[in-house]
């Protein structure tokens, strides 16, 4: 019987005897090589003696879904794709992972969500995470709208790298939810055995059957498969390249935790509403810069040409060099706000302590308390959008949707 790309077979070589799933040959690749995928997920090339064929491949059938098709007893939960590592299969003929392109592909990827809830999946975009765009985040929360007509929560899968920014966005797009809307990412495909598609996945469909009224992002607590965090969308950031836990609260505590068949909450949030409103406008003319000893006046100039309004990440408790605060001034002076935060991440911003930080104050920066600049970058696009100058920079300080915390010690 001819052995054939998805096989599981056996191959004899210098290096010893592996088992595995027979990968397609790369057109490219040398043809003295073979490609496995070992039992444990990786894949290994060897220079074959001999090949033995333990059982024929097949892929995977995916179950027939029907959009009708119901469960008593279960919530209604919308899937919305976006793309990302977490929108993956394995196509176990070949042993590959594809990217899940349509709405049936990305049920199938977690086949176990549909004991959870009853999934209405659909796939709004299917871009890189670093592709993300303001555009997009309107798209999304249309979208968002739409489904919290049918569903009781919204999952949506997100690429992890920019991820924050979307869960920021949508929080203050909505000020009033119906039911949660809950992100969720995986830093390793499903095709690695350390992968953490799954659990994330499951853990945030539970988030969103849950009385949430909030933006959340659900993702792994720690390294090992113990449990994932539930983040505020205004407070999440990634903080690892690569790490499962990557994903921390910054100044504040995370909201909750899911562990195995219990979400536990550890602070108050905020209850769905009766009702969805949407605020989605948003003004893109805004910048976020990170000041760094060499900055130099025309430099920050051209940054600040044409922008409505500036976040700035200066250093310690919000400093930025005497000599660019007259480029500040005159943008200020000109119409535009500029917010001030800190590349500490950790801590509280205060302009009072330093004469640096009393001139910035002085001529109009606006403190961001322990707000992350990432957050303070889409709060100001979406006051922009929504409000008239003087009122966006009022409400640039105030807390909105929890991304600023009263007066009290963080431990970090």
């Amino acid at each position: 019987m001819e052995i054939e790309p998805g096989d599981y077979v056996e191959v004899k070589s210098e290096k010893g005897i592996f088992r595995g799933i027979l990968m397609p040959r790369h057109e490219f690749s040398d043809e003295k090589i073979v490609i496995l995928k070992l039992d444990n997920g990786y894949n290994i090339g060897l220079v074959p003696q001999e090949i033995k064929l333990i059982r024929k491949g097949g892929e995977r059938k995916k179950r027939e879904r029907k959009a009708s098709r119901k469960k008593d007893g279960l919530p209604w939960i919308s899937v919305i794709g976006t793309g990302g590592t977490i929108a993956s299969y394995v196509d176990y003929k070949t042993g590959a992972v594809h990217p899940a392109l349509t709405a049936e592909d990305l049920v199938f990827s977690v086949p176990e969500i549909e004991d959870e809830a009853n999934i209405r999946a659909s796939i709004l975009f299917n871009i890189l995470s670093e592709d993300m765009k303001p555009e997009y985040w309107v798209k999304l929360a249309r979208k968002v709208k739409e489904e919290l007509k049918k569903s009781e929560g919204v999952v949506i899968p997100h690429g992890t790298d920019t991820m924050g920014y979307s869960s920021a966005a949508l929080s203050f797009m909505f000020p009033s939810l119906s039911g949660p809307v809950v992100f969720v990412g995986a830093q390793r495909s499903s095709d690695r055995p350390s992968s953490d598609a799954y659990m994330n996945l499951i853990s945030a469909v539970k988030v969103a059957k849950s009385d949430m009224g909030e933006v959340t992002v659900v993702m792994h607590g720690t390294t090992s498969d113990d449990h994932c965090v539930i983040h505020r969308g205004t407070r999440v950031r990634k903080m690892h390249t690569s790490r499962r836990d990557a994903f921390k609260s910054v100044n504040s505590q995370p909201l909750g935790m899911v562990k195995g068949d219990d979400v536990v909450f550890y602070q108050d949030y905020k209850r769905k509403s009766e009702e969805t409103i949407l605020q989605d406008k948003m003004d893109e003319k805004v910048a976020l810069i990170y000041y760094y000893p060499g900055l130099r006046e025309e430099m920050l100039e051209k940054m600040l040409e044409g922008m409505h309004g500036a976040i700035i990440m200066g250093t310690g408790l919000g400093h930025v060099g005497n000599h660019v605060i007259p480029v500040l001034k005159e943008f200020i002076r000109d119409g535009g706000i500029v917010g001030m935060s800190s590349q500490c991440l950790y801590g509280r911003v205060n302009l009072n302590v330093y004469s640096t930080g009393r001139k910035l104050r002085k001529i109009g920066i606006v403190p961001l308390e322990d707000m992350l600049p990432e957050t303070a970058y889409i709060k100001l696009m979406w006051l922009l959008g929504n409000y008239e100058r003087e009122g966006a920079e009022k409400l640039l300080a105030k807390d909105l949707r929890g991304e600023i915390s009263p007066r009290r010690m963080i431990t970090w």
